[in-house]
């Protein structure tokens, strides 16, 4: 297929397919400024509350949320409850953003008997909260993999079982599609990113939770292209489930101020210690002198 082909497409969206659906408001652009004392922190609380951050102030929000699955820092919630508790966490981040702001959700899915299609609960949530989802992106881990046996029947048609290679990044932005930016400020994302990371499949190996020393950390990778292709240069970056801190290293590189919730200390800890360690290795700039 060539390049940008225009056509007409206003009559698809005004169809009633469309009808159910969260729609496009006609709101200006506005944001509120972060007091500098509550920027590039991790604190260590719930995300469910957010009182640090004012309405319309944070232009981006990265993170993978906890899996109720048993892990160290998960705790044991039904699968109600457990929406429930992302949902407010949701809600808490539809106050933060600025219109237009995005948000970017990895998430695997759980279980096999049966299988749990999480993203596609959390999609349901965002859209009833009045998100706008503008697509998911499909993380192949296949080069990363670990050899997995979990085949169920071998070589047998009485109980195969598929082995996931891939989790999601769900996209969604609040309240419109186009996000303003009335101060000018500078895009950082080169042509080749910008053609690279606009397709809906992203090929980029895994990271060893033994060496992050978090059990289920995701790469710098993945904030790092969120960011380039959804911030400009000195914007806020939010990562309501900071853990290892993945996320406000990948802010500092480039050049985007952090905010992170943690309910866990040590992985407060360990992300305060991984950040100055980037900041020592020459990667700091004029945003951070208050790490």
């Amino acid at each position: 297929m060539s390049g940008r082909i225009n056509h007409d497409s206003s009559g698809f969206y005004s169809s009633r397919l469309y009808k159910d659906f969260p729609k496009e408001k006609q709101v200006k652009y506005f944001e509120q400024k972060i007091s500098q004392e509550y920027l590039n922190r991790i604190y260590c609380k719930s995300s469910e509350s957010m009182e640090e951050l004012p309405d319309n102030s944070v232009h981006l929000v990265v993170t993978s949320p906890p899996y109720n699955v048993g892990k160290e820092y998960d705790k044991d919630l039904s699968f109600k409850e457990y929406l429930e508790f992302l949902k407010r966490v949701w809600k808490e981040v539809y106050r933060v953003l600025v219109p237009g702001g995005r948000v970017c959700i990895n998430v695997a899915n759980l279980g096999r008997k049966p299988y749990i299609p999480l993203h596609a609960f959390i999609i349901q949530d965002m859209l009833d909260i009045g998100f706008l989802m503008r697509g998911e992106i499909i993380w192949n881990k296949d080069k990363s993999a670990s050899p997995s046996t979990a085949w169920g029947s071998w070589l047998s048609a009485q109980n195969p079982t598929l082995r996931d290679i891939h989790e999601y990044i769900l996209v969604f932005s609040k309240d419109t599609f186009k996000r303003g930016n009335p101060l000018k400020r500078q895009s950082t994302i080169t042509r080749d990113e910008f053609l690279e990371f606009t397709k809906s499949v992203w090929v980029f190996p895994a990271v060893s939770a033994k060496k992050i020393g978090h059990p289920a950390p995701f790469p710098i990778e993945l904030p790092y292209r969120c960011i380039q292709l959804y911030t400009f240069k000195g914007e806020v970056v939010l990562d309501p489930f900071m853990g290892s801190g993945q996320t406000a290293i990948a802010a500092i590189k480039s050049g985007r101020y952090f905010v992170g919730y943690e309910i866990n200390q040590d992985y407060v800890k360990l992300a305060e210690r991984r950040i100055r360690q980037v900041l020592s290795e020459g990667n700091s700039s004029k945003l951070f002198d208050n790490v």
